[in-house]
């Protein structure tokens, strides 16, 4: 049985976030095929926790789907960046807040199927007050949720975004209330 080969990979576009890339590709079974790969550099979501018990979601228009989402705050990791620096920068710029206290809490493959996207997730608490300006975070509205409610919500398909649905669902199971 000869194993799983990448025999040659094209790169088709080269944008601002992603690349797109067509790979040929021989599977175990020695048959010949394609596959079509988005790289992106990584990226972070956030758990922001106020002090009150609440957790911060973002509603916000995402032109992909053609739909306001709810989702927790999140964005990608800049060249250069650690994951840490990513998550306190993207807090602050989408919501206003910096936190004091970080914790990584698990990360995980967006769509392993043609992207190599891979989300670091993270605990954000004790939230002080801090903008960072960012030009294409005009239209995110904040929403203070109790998190006793997030489950229900993603049960009951309020929230439908997977990094959201992934970060809050680890929360409610294994950190400690």
């Amino acid at each position: 049985m000869s194993e799983y080969r990448i025999l040659s990979g094209n790169k088709l576009y080269t944008g601002h976030n992603i690349s797109l890339r067509i790979d040929k590709v021989q599977l175990s079974s020695g048959q010949l095929t394609e596959r079509e790969v988005i790289e992106h550099r990584g990226a972070v979501a956030i758990v922001a926790l106020g002090a009150d018990g609440r957790i911060l979601l973002e509603k916000q228009f995402r032109h992909a789907v053609n739909k306001e989402l709810l989702e927790i705050p999140a964005g990608g990791i800049d060249h250069g960046e650690t994951p840490e620096d990513a998550a306190k920068r993207e807090l602050q710029e989408e919501t206003g807040y910096y936190p004091k206290k970080l914790i990584r809490l698990c990360g995980f493959y967006s769509a392993p199927g043609f992207t190599n996207e891979y989300l670091h997730l993270f605990l954000a608490y004790e939230l002080v007050p801090s903008r960072l300006i960012a030009d294409d975070t005009e239209e995110i509205e904040i929403i203070w949720t109790p998190l006793h409610d997030a489950a229900e919500m993603i049960r009951k398909g309020e929230i439908e975004d997977a990094k959201s649905i992934v970060g809050l669902l680890y929360y409610l199971k294994f950190i400690p209330a």
